[in-house]
């Protein structure tokens, strides 16, 4: 394993936007993330666990720790009849394992058709979308505790919208030294006719574009609040199109901000503080968010 040191963090984020860390690494099994972990623990440095990079905005001033980034991205089918269970490694694609089981004919995963990021980050904030989401497929999954496996059911994550336990116990105070690590995911999973499989991800895929803002982006920036759209919600503020710097709020989704080239991450931040600014004097309604901010 090789410890880089100061190595940009951009480059692995899906906004693209993001400063150095003090150490990086990349490992792809339970073993080399122990050792990781020991590595760091002996160094008192603090640890920051990063996947596909997307939900992220990583600050500037970068990292002032260890980046592990996982790489572990394995997959195998435990068949039953027409129902299987798909136990997937944290670092595998959220939507190129959904894509690749429905190619088999396993439904279950479809609805991930598009959605960013890794297994491990999906199921770190419940991700979801056109009706379903992580915590209703989600069997079981293994996670890292004290250097050690462990097995969690899926009642254990205390799913909500869009978080989890492991969201809710993350503090800064904690400074990312002991927490919990998702290290695969076993998800439920039914046969399916494989043309009908193709046509629910076609549509899913065909929505996703026509909603998408063209750019880089980290996905939806704000929860949406119950009964209501966080993008409805700031486009009614007036602020489809603004613009801090190079990031932009977005003309096609107003809950997305494009790094339009160069974007710092204060601009984004100066633009977050803006919407729910706007939004809090306009509806009374207090913008949560869904990103995670670093550094």
């Amino acid at each position: 394993m090789q410890y880089l040191e100061y190595e940009p963090l951009a480059p692995y984020t899906s906004w693209r936007i993001g400063g150095p860390t003090r150490y990086f690494v990349q490992v792809a099994s339970v073993a080399e993330m122990i050792q990781a972990l020991t590595w760091a623990h002996q160094r008192d440095l603090p640890i920051f666990v990063l996947g596909g990079g997307s939900n992220v905005l990583i600050r500037d001033t970068g990292f002032n720790g260890l980046v592990m980034r996982v790489r572990a991205h394995d997959m195998r089918l435990e068949i039953n009849g027409d129902e299987a269970r798909a136990i997937v490694e944290a670092g595998a694609p959220m939507a190129g394992t959904a894509r690749r089981l429905a190619r088999q004919g396993w439904a279950g995963l479809e609805w991930a058709e598009g959605l960013p990021g890794t297994i491990g980050g999906a199921l770190y904030g419940n991700a979801g979308c056109y009706g379903s989401d992580i915590a209703t497929v989600l069997e079981r999954a293994w996670v890292l505790v004290d250097g050690e496996p462990q097995e969690w059911p899926t009642e254990r994550f205390v799913y909500g919208y869009r978080t989890s336990v492991l969201k809710q116990i993350r503090t800064d105070s904690m400074a990312w030294r002991d927490q919990p690590i998702i290290l695969a995911a076993a998800f439920r999973l039914r046969r399916d006719d494989l043309t009908a499989l193709a046509q629910r991800m076609e549509r899913t895929s065909l929505e996703r574009r026509s909603k998408t803002p063209w750019g880089a982006s980290c996905g939806s920036v704000f929860k949406n609040p119950p009964t209501e759209s966080a993008g409805r919600l700031i486009e009614a503020a007036g602020l489809k199109g603004r613009r801090i710097g190079n990031a932009e709020i977005a003309a096609r989704h107003a809950n997305y901000i494009i790094n339009l080239g160069g974007a710092s991450s204060d601009d984004v931040l100066r633009l977050i503080d803006l919407a729910r600014e706007r939004v809090l004097a306009l509806t009374g309604i207090e913008l949560e968010l869904e990103i995670q901010i670093v550094g």
